[in-house]
């Protein structure tokens, strides 16, 4: 099935069509408007993920649009897509009215066209930066990590991607609860944040993936400082985060899925580390491919520890615990 084509949406009366202001913004972003006169055909269509933005006539002749305005706003699916209320009046208890059930933004032909175009492209870069950011940590999702891959690639400067993983973080959350395990990828992403920003400032990156996923990205001389005291970091906090009983054994009696009792030790960190000393990107799938492999790799390592790719021909050389160097044919 082919993939619906985005566009805004616009929920008016029947004797309504969209404003030409409107009509203009949306013409400039090379958006097409699709009408519709009924509530639940504006509903369906954000479902499938076909609205960028909502506009809907605020006028009292149509209740039935305050409702579809609320059951959108209601649905975490459908509530990131910004809605637009049009008003033929500046009532301000209107306005309240509006923005109490959810409203986005709220315009009425009071507005000078400046600033009416001005506010309906706030409003979207809000709602995209909401998107592109995780909820959990605030930090930036897969879409602004593959914006990041791309601006380095193109950029043609020596750089570094790290992917970030946690061992033994199932288990952890097994033994303990997943509020516990929430608070420990809060913590890493503190760390992450605070050490990359610390030492790199601006020419840093720092992003979520997902669940203990991470990617960060320096230049190439920065890297192995960075990754250095992260793990330096991560190692003196993350005891921490067990009972008193686990912290000093340096390990907890956890099931495997076979159920047997088995020692599990304290979580470490891994990091997969990919630059472009000894080879040139083209696209950013393949520095995520990469770092995907790096990282892997580091899991294998005991400890937390960071590998760095560094193939030139056919010899690979990474970068193990301590310093080491492993050389694989």
């Amino acid at each position: 099935m082919p993939l619906l084509r985005r566009c805004v949406l616009y929920c008016g009366g029947s004797d309504h069509t969209p404003p030409e202001l409107l009509r203009g913004w949306a013409a400039s972003r090379e958006l097409p408007i699709e009408e519709h006169r009924r509530a639940e055909d504006i509903e369906t269509m954000v479902l499938r993920g076909r609205g960028v933005a909502v506009f809907i006539e605020g006028s009292p002749d149509h209740p039935e649009h305050e409702a579809l305005l609320r059951r959108l706003k209601s649905d975490p699916f459908t509530a990131i897509v910004p809605v637009t209320i049009l008003t033929e009046t500046h009532d301000s208890r209107e306005m309240v009215r509006w923005y109490q059930a959810g409203a986005d933004e709220v315009l009425s032909p009071l507005f000078m066209p400046e600033e009416f175009l001005a506010r309906l492209d706030a409003m979207v870069s809000r709602a995209e930066r909401d998107v592109s950011v995780h909820p959990s940590t605030r930090l930036p999702g897969t879409n602004e990590i593959e914006r990041e891959f791309r601006r380095r690639v193109e950029s043609k400067t020596l750089f570094a991607v790290c992917y970030a993983d946690l061992d033994h973080f199932k288990e952890f959350n097994d033994r303990y609860s997943y509020y516990d395990g929430d608070r420990v990828i809060y913590i890493l992403s503190r760390i992450l944040h605070d050490v990359v920003r610390g030492l790199v400032g601006a020419n840093g990156f720092v992003g979520h993936i997902g669940g203990d996923d991470f990617i960060f990205v320096t230049s190439f001389d920065d890297f192995s400082a960075v990754c250095t005291e992260i793990l330096a970091v991560f190692d003196e906090m993350v005891p921490l985060q067990y009972n008193e009983q686990d912290r000093r054994a340096g390990y907890f009696f956890g099931k495997d899925r076979r159920g047997q009792l088995h020692r599990v030790p304290l979580m470490t960190l891994s990091i997969g580390v990919v630059t472009n000393q000894h080879r040139e990107f083209t696209h950013p799938a393949q520095v995520s491919e990469l770092a995907t492999e790096m990282k892997s790799y580091a899991k294998t390592l005991p400890g937390s520890v960071f590998v760095v790719d560094r193939r030139r021909g056919e010899q690979e050389v990474r970068s193990g615990p301590g310093g080491l160097d492993a050389r694989n044919p």
